[in-house]
């Protein structure tokens, strides 16, 4: 059987790409006078992380979705908390620069006249705490549920709808005040980062360039769980779960893997997103926000890690332009260009390329192999 390489071509342009990207643009900002057409301003460097925050969240999702056949219609819950966890350091780190001066409370807490810090607020005042509540908090929540769900076998649009349940349960949780998370204002006003102005120019660079790094990271994780043994067995359990389990492997323990890591991921996103926009409130469980990462990855391309980033990208910059342009016609046309790639592109963009410029070889791997359950066999009899 031949040895899959961890980064194929279209991986390394990926990386070459993100990498240049992220070369280009601190450059434009920094190195370029204010005055010249060139330089780039800082609020769209912001602009720019928050697309990749983006495309981290829809390559979490397409390694469930793509990989291992679970539609999650609530990752935006898993993006959330990991924002969360960012915004209570950063609340932390304003101490008595806030309006009513407590070197403790947040002013949320102030207003509604708490005494005394809630204990899960707890050590965020440490950014190392913090970061490790970012990947487990999330992480923690997709392993108990994903234990509970696929134990139980359940698949298919019910596990969608569960997932979805999952994340409009907790923003309806976060809107209340006496969760101690600032209700339906959220978590705002935030001044530094590691001891950093939150606003400064260097601050949104560095920022910027961090979220990168992550997603070329998340790729790379992603990549490799893959085109591993495991990842073939993920890809046995999506397309013929009874038969895998008739071979003796255990579906849930993977499923359960794939989708803890997915979440993680998914925290880091919403960890990275949320000190480059400023805020992060209970919108961000909205079902509709992990309604359209699902579109993102449709569009980019299901199954290929790429397209899905390059999906969040597009879509983003398409609502940017769309929302300020014609505000009322965003949301019609989001549904357009979902059905324009469903009936025209049915593999999204980057798998569409694939298939129509790739290589025999890279054709003959989008999608996934479909057949690998008796190909597990044939390896378990030799």
């Amino acid at each position: 059987m031949t040895r899959t390489r961890l980064i194929d071509p279209k991986g390394w342009i990926f990386l070459a790409a993100l990498a240049a990207f992220c070369l280009v643009v601190p450059l434009l900002n920094l190195g370029v006078a204010e005055g010249s057409g060139l330089h780039l301003p800082t609020y769209l460097v912001s602009l720019f992380g928050k697309y990749l925050a983006f495309a981290l969240l829809a390559l979490s999702l397409d390694l469930v979705w793509g990989y291992c056949g679970i539609l999650s219609l609530g990752h935006g819950a898993f993006f959330g908390l990991g924002g969360y966890a960012m915004g209570m350091y950063l609340m932390r780190q304003i101490g008595p620069r806030g309006v009513y001066g407590n070197p403790v409370l947040p002013d949320f807490m102030v207003f509604l006249n708490y005494k005394e810090l809630p204990w899960y607020w707890l050590g965020f005042d440490h950014f190392a705490f913090a970061a490790l509540m970012v990947l487990a908090v999330p992480g923690l929540l997709a392993f108990v549920f994903g234990w509970l769900a696929f134990r139980s076998r359940v698949t298919g649009v019910y596990l969608s709808i569960i997932t979805q349940a999952m994340t409009f349960a907790l923003m309806l949780a976060f809107f209340r005040n006496d969760m101690g998370l600032g209700g339906n204002n959220g978590l705002t006003d935030f001044k530094d980062i590691l001891g950093f102005p939150v606003q400064a120019q260097g601050t949104r660079v560095a920022l910027f360039v961090a979220t990168g790094i992550a997603l070329a990271l998340g790729y790379l994780v992603a990549r490799f769980m893959t085109v591993s043994a495991y990842g073939k067995i993920l890809i046995a359990v999506r397309d013929a779960e009874p038969r895998t389990r008739f071979l003796g492997y255990r579906p849930e323990h993977y499923k359960t893997l794939a989708f803890t890591v997915s979440a993680m991921m998914a925290g880091v996103a919403g960890a990275l997103y949320v000190p480059q926009v400023g805020i992060i409130n209970p919108g961000e469980f909205a079902p509709t926000n992990s309604i359209e990462a699902v579109i993102w990855v449709a569009v980019g391309g299901r199954g290929t890690l790429v397209g899905a980033a390059l999906g969040a990208v597009i879509v983003n910059y398409a609502k940017t332009v769309l929302t300020g342009a014609m505000p009322d016609a965003w949301l019609f046309a989001l549904g357009a260009l979902f059905v324009v790639v469903t009936l025209f592109m049915p593999k999204g963009i980057v798998g569409s390329l694939i298939e129509r410029f790739g290589s025999p070889r890279a054709k003959a791997k989008l999608p996934p192999e479909p057949e690998i359950a008796p190909k597990l066999a044939e390896e378990g009899q030799g």
